[in-house]
């Protein structure tokens, strides 16, 4: 793999990030986040208050990509049919009510960038409707199985704050999630450039700058980049570290936790460091990689225990000590930069 192609990736990352950003006022890191899902070929579950531009960022951000875009607004009466779809059974005008077929009638899964709002509103029945999707990127519907179309991702955004008639996400549902990206707060000048933006005549537009192959194209580049067997080493000791049960787990992290990250979360970890790593046009993972992506891809996949919630503590400050307890061998930094 040349560098000249990971500098063209690069450059087309940033004209992605520069039309989103004629939108999306600030909020870098997040969109930064985001498009590591979309190029490694996860999905991200967008956590922030209401009113911060959530929905907003997916909308253009399937306005800047030659993708089939769709959304399902979740409601507490949403049933499972209304996400997947289902067979019509269609009449013959000719055959008097006589004959007739059934019909898919698809729903707005069939997507390739779908947005699941307010995600945590629908039932478990409705949520686990999304299961097989996110997770073989097919729909069984009446026993037949129906491929969605590549790339697929599910953009899904809740709202942490208004818990009343919520369904909160099952741990096998969260851990499907690539990434959990927390959109914080605008700044005052953040606050100020919004409120010039919107409350005019005319509200900027993004402009499509990458089709479908191109989008494919990346995330093939994603998986083309290597990594170290010290990076991965310490990636795994990280996932193993979370572990209370873990022997070697520090005794801090054995009593701030229930549950730590299991195999797809050390897969979220590398795939994820890959993203980070392509969106800065290297062709290999560092270690600083894995530590950029340790709490998006870990905040969701830790399970605090009664103790660690008693004592205050957020799975974002869990993760700081997670990385302040395992160490980068020197010899492991050493083989890295050799083989950099």
């Amino acid at each position: 793999m040349s560098d000249a192609l990971f500098a063209a990736a690069k450059t087309s990352i940033e004209r992605l990030t520069t039309a989103v950003g004629r939108v999306i006022v600030g909020q870098n890191a997040v969109v930064e986040e985001v498009l590591w899902g979309l190029l490694g070929g996860g999905h991200v579950l967008l956590e922030g208050a209401p009113g911060l531009g959530k929905t907003l960022l997916v909308r253009t951000l399937a306005e800047c990509l030659d993708l089939g875009f769709s959304r399902i607004q979740f409601t507490p009466d949403l049933m499972p049919s209304d996400v997947v779809g289902t067979n019509v059974l269609v009449l013959d005008p000719g055959a008097r009510g006589q004959g007739g077929a059934f019909t898919l009638q698809k729903g707005p899964i069939f997507g390739q960038l779908v947005l699941a709002d307010e995600i945590n509103r629908a039932t478990p029945k409705t949520q686990s409707a999304l299961l097989e999707a996110m997770a073989e990127h097919t729909v069984t519907i009446a026993g037949t199985r129906h491929a969605l179309e590549e790339p697929f991702t599910v953009l899904a955004t809740e709202n942490p704050i208004e818990m009343e008639g919520t369904y909160p996400l099952p741990e096998a549902q969260l851990d499907r999630f690539l990434l959990k990206v927390v959109v914080p707060n605008p700044t005052e000048a953040e606050l100020c450039e919004v409120l010039a933006r919107t409350t005019g005549r005319e509200s900027p537009r993004a402009e499509r700058v990458l089709t479908r192959d191109q989008v494919l194209e990346l995330r093939a580049l994603c998986r083309d980049i290597r990594v170290a067997e010290p990076v991965l080493r310490y990636a795994a000791r990280l996932v193993r570290a979370s572990d209370p049960q873990d022997p070697t787990t520090s005794p801090v992290l054995r009593k701030a936790l229930r549950f730590g990250a299991g195999v797809r979360g050390a897969q979220s970890l590398v795939l994820a460091a890959k993203a980070a790593a392509l969106v800065g046009g290297r062709p290999n993972v560092a270690f600083e990689d894995i530590d950029r992506v340790a709490k998006p891809v870990l905040r969701h996949r830790l399970l605090l225990s009664f103790e660690g919630e008693a004592e205050g503590r957020s799975t974002d400050a869990v993760v700081d000590l997670l990385l302040a307890s395992v160490q980068k061998r020197p010899a492991d930094v050493e083989a890295e930069r050799a083989r950099a």
